[in-house]
């Protein structure tokens, strides 16, 4: 008889890698900063020069220095956080700003919970909620599209869409449907708004990449734009609408403006702090998408992605608890208690 030898399984490698997938969302990032550098020209150059310059170093100085670990800033994670706290920001905000805003999503929001594959929120929005709250006055200054006109911090600003959009919808301001910029500049980046907000084609061409390639799945993209275009259309059917503004007008600035798709592709599929399960990923989007649509109609911002992230992200641990019962599992009845 054979002695029966007991060994770890054989794994099947796929080759995919941490550096690999983040070299990946990097890639799919490229065409909507390629609009962003179109639009705001030096401005999106400088500040997302200094983010991810920040950021890197802001983590190797940590892990070399306080953690006395290898740094490892070779996985390229330091890098998309970077870029993503860049498309977070107005691109003529102060360079110290953006180092400060690096530091507390790389210190705080990351390498405090022990680095990459620990911490519970999203780091880049840690910094960027932690920039607006702290300076909303420089956060909520908004560069219009110049190309490379004149400098970064002296840039033209206005007010964004979702800004109008606000305005139109719930305070009635006097503002006018004709005040909205045209939806296909909204499309195509010809907008005021952060770095990340400037082209809604861009960001859903590197999305629909980042599903074809399998970065990604669906289940949070889709469920993060179908609840909030369904609160629009409601908001519509019920007539909450200015005069001369159709629902479906409505539904496409819903999408097409602020952070909706960059928080829907980029900012909430982080593996880290998102469900893993299927159900869990579609509540999770739904949840993010609720919160947002309420933000933007009764709250004092006219924009809400941001926080809608980071309070599903709180939320992970219990949506991880949504699994569907194993095939032939029996679901055990809870004995009355005994005296």
């Amino acid at each position: 008889m054979k002695p029966l030898i007991v060994a770890p399984a054989p794994h099947v490698h796929s080759g995919d890698s941490v550096r690999k997938n983040m070299l990946l969302v990097i890639a799919a990032l490229i065409p909507a900063y390629a609009v962003s550098v179109v639009s705001f020209g030096w401005g999106a150059l400088i500040t997302m020069l200094i983010s991810v310059a920040a950021c890197v170093l802001t983590e190797w100085l940590i892990a070399k220095y306080l953690l006395k670990e290898q740094p490892t800033i070779g996985d390229c994670s330091a890098i998309l956080t970077g870029m993503l706290l860049a498309f977070n920001l107005p691109s003529n905000l102060p360079w110290w700003l953006i180092i400060i805003g690096a530091v507390v999503a790389i210190g705080v929001g990351k390498m405090t919970f022990g680095g990459l594959g620990q911490n519970p929120f999203n780091p880049a929005l840690v910094g960027r909620v932690f920039l607006l709250i702290s300076f909303p006055v420089q956060m909520t200054t908004w560069p219009l599209p110049q190309g490379f006109k004149g400098s970064y911090v002296d840039a033209e600003t206005g007010a964004t869409p979702l800004y109008y959009l606000k305005h139109l919808v719930k305070e009635h301001d006097g503002s006018v449907v004709s005040d909205l910029v045209p939806l296909k500049d909204a499309l195509f980046g010809f907008m005021g708004g952060s770095l990340g907000e400037v082209c809604a084609l861009a960001l859903l061409a590197g999305g629909i990449f980042l599903i074809c390639t399998r970065v990604i799945t669906w289940h949070i993209p889709v469920s993060i734009l179908a609840t909030a275009a369904l609160f629009a259309a409601v908001t519509g059917w019920c007539g909450a609408l200015p005069e001369g503004m159709c629902t479906s007008q409505y539904v496409a600035y819903t999408l097409l403006t602020g952070g909706m798709m960059l928080g829907a592709f980029f900012m909430a599929t982080d593996y880290v702090t998102s469900p893993m399960t299927a159900w869990g990923k579609i509540v999770f989007g739904a949840g993010i998408g609720l919160i947002v649509m309420i933000i933007r109609t009764w709250g004092a911002y006219p924009e809400g992605m941001s926080f809608a992230i980071l309070i599903m992200n709180a939320c992970v641990p219990l949506l991880d608890k949504i699994r569907p019962q194993r095939f032939g599992e029996k679901v055990k009845k809870q004995q009355p208690a005994t005296k």
